[in-house]
């Protein structure tokens, strides 16, 4: 126990307060400061770059394979039939699937001119010559950049679109979040607040006893404090528009090791039931995001699994996914809560009256944002039996993609 007396006082508001210092990094790693430039940004920076370079391989090689494919229907229908007029359809038809499939507007502008140099060189009488000055081809010229342009600029504003319904969604979602932990956060400060003024103005007449028990007080809803803060900024990181999920190979023994270990040290009282294959997973992830994610689903049963006498953390294998499930057998998720729990909009109908905390807003939306940015969907239904259960799949092996 620190002394007392070596610790400084602070003045706020014309009133003399006890400043603990706290060591935020000794709780979480993830709140140490950062040095700007680390590898960390290089290797984000490198990824975004190749994945767009595979973007733009794809598109090439989609922009080919359509090409090629009219150009071999044409060539099959001039050697079957004797008409002509299919031929400008059909190379029209695959400059529009080009405009609307690949992303800007150089794939499906290229189609088109080089369309039209097919269409006069392999299907324009006199055959397998250039002849521009001929109505038909400058017709089909017009008519193919055309389409190409319109279908590039109508495809263009449904990405916009589609981008900034996302934007409006992030935004209304980190409102719901900050309605949801108003009451969360205000319980744990006014402890604070009223624990260390109590230590201040009544420090000669408390006994050590009572002292040590407000100190504990204290520091328990700093830890908790701690754990919201930490969410939060998960939901920040993982919700930024240019901050990518670097995901490595995690051994599953590993990580259930290190969750159990974890869970043990807040609630050793608590026994958690685990069942995951005998054979050894490897699973491509950010292991300290899955961690958090398993840390608030087996903590929101202990919180709101009321009646709750198992705990179970399980994990199967079902095709090339990973399956993880925390269910429980307390008390349910309420029916009007179900379809809504995961966006952080769910308000409790009051607040409890003994003061208890209560961050199953938060905690939920921080597990749907890290586990969506994975690729994947999280899923809350009631057990027949009684008591819920949380689910989430992820990819197992293949190649390590940034989401």
């Amino acid at each position: 126990m620190r002394n007392l007396e070596a610790l400084p006082l602070m003045r706020y508001n014309n009133c003399w307060q006890l400043f603990i210092p706290l060591d935020l990094s000794r709780f979480s790693p993830g709140l140490r400061p950062k040095p700007k430039n680390t590898a960390y940004d290089t290797a984000i920076n490198f990824r975004r770059s190749m994945m767009k370079n595979r973007q733009r391989q794809k598109d090439t090689l989609f922009s080919i394979l359509i090409f090629c494919s009219a150009f071999a229907v044409n060539l099959l229908i001039q050697k079957l039939f004797t008409m002509q007029t299919l031929v400008p359809m059909i190379f029209v038809f695959g400059v529009f699937l080009i405009s609307l499939k690949t992303h800007g507007y150089c794939y499906g502008i290229t189609s088109a001119i080089v369309s039209v140099f097919a269409v006069n060189f392999a299907f324009t009488y006199p055959y397998y010559v250039f002849d521009f000055f001929v109505g038909e081809s400058i017709l089909s010229a017009v008519i193919m950049l055309a389409v190409a342009v319109f279908t590039s600029t109508l495809n263009s504003r449904i990405r916009d679109q589609e981008k900034l319904r996302t934007e409006n969604e992030k935004e209304r979602m980190r409102g719901n979040l900050l309605r949801a932990i108003s009451h969360d956060l205000r319980t744990p400060l006014t402890s604070i607040y009223g624990s260390s003024s109590t230590l201040i103005s009544k420090y000669d007449a408390l006994p050590k006893e009572q002292q040590l028990k407000l100190l504990g007080e204290i520091q328990e809803d700093s830890e908790w404090l701690i754990r919201m803060v930490e969410n939060l900024l998960s939901v920040t990181r993982i919700d930024g528009a240019k901050v990518e999920v670097v995901k490595t190979p995690t051994v599953l023994d590993e990580l259930i090791d290190s969750v159990l270990m974890k869970f043990s040290k807040k609630y050793p009282n608590q026994k958690v039931i685990t069942q995951i294959p005998e054979e050894f997973v490897d699973i491509p992830m950010d292991s300290l995001l899955i961690e958090q994610v398993l840390l608030n689903l087996l903590e929101n049963a202990v919180f709101h699994a009321k009646g709750m006498t198992e705990l179970t953390l399980s994990v199967s294998l079902v095709g090339d996914k990973a399956v993880f499930e925390v269910a429980d057998n307390g008390c349910g998720i309420p029916e009007d809560a179900l379809q809504k729990i995961f966006t952080g909009s769910y308000e409790k109908s009051a607040a409890p009256v003994d003061g208890t905390r209560s961050n199953m807003g938060i905690g939920l939306s921080v597990c749907a944002a890290i586990v969506k940015a994975h690729g994947s969907e999280i899923t809350a239904e009631n057990r027949k039996g009684g008591g819920a259960v949380f689910r989430f799949a992820l990819e197992r092996g293949g190649e390590d993609d940034g989401q």
